[in-house]
């Protein structure tokens, strides 16, 4: 099968924040072509002779693999570096591992990093392109893009319109922020949930593009799941509380200064019976709910095991389609130009990555 034609502007996906609503249509179109090229067992040539190297500092299973098994799909030829066994931890900066890997022949880079801007820097100095695998509390394109493919899959009505919960730790979570953006540009209304030390304020963290975009914000489950097309359930993120600062939270209720300890939040066992997905506040949803959980779940603290492998859950379908969306991306971001340097400007975080 040829490659993909047609030309798209952007040399990186950096962040959803960057593609126009055409775009994320198109990206949506090109994926049901690779789901249905996958399912005939169709070999596709649009990465043949192309080498991608994947670069996660952070574990993975699912964005790792389904990137790796969507490049082979496409005909790359596929490396991984492991920081933890390379040049990195003998002091080597990001920089220079860009650099090193452009002289051994990468043509496309996939980057997961504890730190909000690393993707960016690396775009800076490799000559490829580079694809954000997530970084830090920043933004997980590609899981957004699997994310609003699944909606669209399952939901009767589409995005359009449609209500998505998104419940649980936000502030520190990539996967909810990029799934804001994406959702409201298709049309949805979102709704984010969890404890007060957990909710962003909206505006400081999405940026100056916040401004008119239907989202709501509650820590009430009731008010949240009342009415939700889907319920879209996140981790705590641990890893993350400690490093992110407090200026991005949502200011709490008034009384004394916050303690490091409040900042954190309840403990796991108060989060599962505060805000965890049982079958009783589903109820409170529609009767055609689907439930989502970019995973890893943590069952019995964000939802319970009954949900999580119920009839509504549809976190394995997600799984499923991170390979036809990073395929779609991946073959696009292979047949674009560069002209378009517009992924290194918009919405990029802080540069907190030494060269």
């Amino acid at each position: 099968m040829t490659p993909v034609a047609g030309h798209w502007p952007h040399r990186h996906l950096l962040d959803v924040a960057e593609l126009r609503a055409d775009e994320l249509e198109r990206i949506m179109r090109l994926a049901g072509e690779m789901a249905a090229a996958l399912r005939a067992r169709t070999r596709r040539k649009d990465l043949a002779g192309r080498r991608l190297v994947t670069v996660f500092s952070e574990p993975s299973t699912r964005t790792r693999l389904s990137f790796e098994m969507a490049a082979r799909a496409l005909g790359a030829e596929v490396s991984h570096l492991d920081p933890p066994v390379s040049s990195i931890v003998k002091g080597e900066s990001l920089v220079d591992t860009v650099r090193t890997l452009a002289a051994l022949g990468a043509d496309l880079l996939v980057i997961r990093h504890r730190r909000g801007g690393a993707p960016h820097l690396a775009a800076r100095h490799f000559p490829g392109h580079v694809v954000n695998a997530g970084d830090g509390c920043h933004a997980h394109p590609t899981q957004a893009l699997l994310d609003l493919y699944t909606l669209r899959q399952l939901l009767p009505r589409g995005c359009r319109g449609a209500r998505v919960t998104i419940l649980g730790d936000i502030l520190h979570s990539r996967v909810a922020r990029s799934n804001v953006w994406s959702l409201t540009a298709a049309g949805a209304r979102v709704t984010l949930c969890g404890p007060a030390e957990w909710l962003p304020d909206v505006d400081a963290w999405l940026g100056p593009h916040a401004s008119g975009r239907p989202i709501r914000v509650t820590t009430d489950v009731a008010t949240a799941l009342a009415g939700a097309d889907a319920i879209m359930t996140l981790r705590i993120q641990r890893e993350r509380i400690s490093q992110a600062g407090p200026s991005r939270a949502r200011p709490s209720q008034p009384g004394p200064s916050q303690t490091l300890s409040s900042r954190a939040g309840p403990s796991s066992p108060e989060y599962a019976l505060r805000y965890g997905l049982t079958a009783e506040r589903l109820a409170m949803a529609r009767p055609d709910v689907v439930v989502m959980h970019p995973g890893p779940v943590n069952k019995g603290v964000e939802i319970t095991r009954q949900v999580a492998t119920g009839p509504h859950s549809v976190i394995l379908d997600q799984v499923a389609n991170g390979v036809p969306v990073r395929m779609a991306v991946l073959a696009l971001l292979a047949g674009s130009d560069g002209a378009s340097e517009a992924s290194l400007a918009i919405a990029q975080p802080p540069a907190t990555i030494p060269g």
